[in-house]
């Protein structure tokens, strides 16, 4: 299992209107969309080296 203790970037979508920012946690917390409301949820965790 890994262990995430260090600041890391991560994509977030809203699930209704499909919205997406960037965020860094665990600094931030998950924020609700500014354009219709809907906690946002994760999308991508932003690792280095990922491969395509």
């Amino acid at each position: 299992m890994i262990q995430r203790d260090k600041v890391e970037p991560v994509q977030i979508q809203c699930p209704r209107c499909r919205h997406t920012e960037i965020i860094y946690i665990p600094i931030e917390e998950l924020p609700r969309c500014p354009h219709c409301g809907s906690q946002m949820t994760i999308k991508e965790l932003l690792d280095e080296g990922k491969s395509t």
